[in-house]
């Protein structure tokens, strides 16, 4: 009987400190019998000095220090690292502490660094042409879980972490609580300090919760996979239209452009015979220039489906027509395809 006691005492497992806001670590600083200051305290040391060490945190009381030790910093370990031919992406499995995988991703361009975060282990959606769909829902990502990662990228980054999207596994507003939460400690003043438009939050379509968003009026940039000129098209590749119509997603997309005053990104993966058709661009052209848009053409990252990217030849032909466009019109060429880094590869397959 004493061995088991000894061994549940042993295996208690205290919270991580990366993911707690300032009004957590006050709360905690209370509970372990010190003044709530200390909590602010470490909200600097973490956050805005990233210190995991608390040696190191020259005005926390040793006493203090010693409470701590239970508390781990980091709710994530790096498992493994991949690099990209050209170096510009690196592709990073992650584990959680009870054993889940998850991948980030970390993009340089010149003097521009950018992560792509995960908020679920898999995805619910289920949108056919994406391989984190055939891993199902696992679970969601604890805040900690989320941030974490970009804690862990910049460390091994050569360049200061510029900008971040939450555009990895799974679906961010099916995990809207945690994924907010994670953003506002992003962009925390006292903390990271990342402003709010350099953090990107990209949603397959949650209509509820893109007019929550709106309703908060949160400061980040939002983003909406649209990947159809249709109701029926979109239902193809994306079964989650069924309960989240086309022309709803697109009111709910005007609403928060109208009353938040700021543009909205559309993303747009092209898809060979599937949405990649002039009619499509001439569709799309007539919907969007209705909404204070920018249109993010994503040719098809091929994960080994049905599915096929279009011929450049093609996919200039679709972009074609929106020379004209009253929207500013972009093309995504993922980068670290080689590495399955690219928009729609990210998948785990270790348990």
């Amino acid at each position: 009987m004493k061995l088991s006691i000894v061994r549940s005492i042993n295996t208690k497992r205290y919270p991580s400190l990366i993911g707690q806001s300032i009004e957590d670590l006050e709360t905690l600083s209370t509970s372990l019998g010190e003044p709530s200051f200390r909590g602010r305290q470490l909200f600097d040391w973490i956050y805005r000095k990233k210190v995991d060490d608390f040696t190191k945190m020259t005005d926390i009381p040793k006493l203090l220090q010693d409470k701590l030790k239970g508390y781990p910093f980091h709710p994530l370990n790096i498992l493994k690292t991949n690099s990209s031919s050209s170096k510009e992406t690196q592709k990073y499995l992650l584990t959680t502490k009870n054993g889940m995988t998850i991948e980030s991703v970390l993009m340089i361009k010149k003097d521009r660094a950018t992560i792509c975060l995960s908020t679920q282990v898999g995805c619910a959606v289920d949108c056919s042409f994406c391989a984190t769909a055939k891993m199902g829902f696992v679970q969601n990502l604890s805040v900690g879980e989320i941030i974490d990662q970009y804690f862990q990228l910049e460390r091994l980054s050569d360049t200061k972490i510029t900008n971040v999207v939450f555009m990895g596994m799974g679906e961010p507003f099916l995990n809207y609580k945690n994924s907010i939460a994670a953003a506002k400690l992003l962009n925390h003043e006292k903390g990271i300090n990342l402003g709010a438009r350099r953090i990107t939050i990209s949603t397959a379509g949650i209509i509820d919760k893109i007019k929550k968003f709106t309703n908060e009026r949160h400061p980040f940039r939002l983003a909406v996979s649209l990947n159809g000129s249709n109701h029926d098209q979109r239902l193809k590749i994306m079964p989650i239209t069924k309960n989240q119509s086309f022309q709803n997603l697109l009111e709910a997309i005007k609403t928060y452009t109208n009353q938040s005053r700021k543009r909205i990104t559309i993303e747009y993966v092209l898809i060979e015979g599937i949405n990649n058709s002039k009619k499509d661009s001439l569709k799309l052209i007539e919907i969007l220039s209705q909404i204070k848009c920018k249109l993010n053409v994503i040719p098809y990252n091929e994960i080994n489906s049905i599915y096929k990217r279009p011929t450049e030849e093609r996919i200039h032909v679709f972009l074609n027509p929106f020379k004209n466009a009253s929207f500013p019109v972009t093309v995504r060429w993922s980068k670290g395809q080689d590495i399955d880094a690219g928009c729609g590869q990210l998948a785990t397959n270790i348990k």
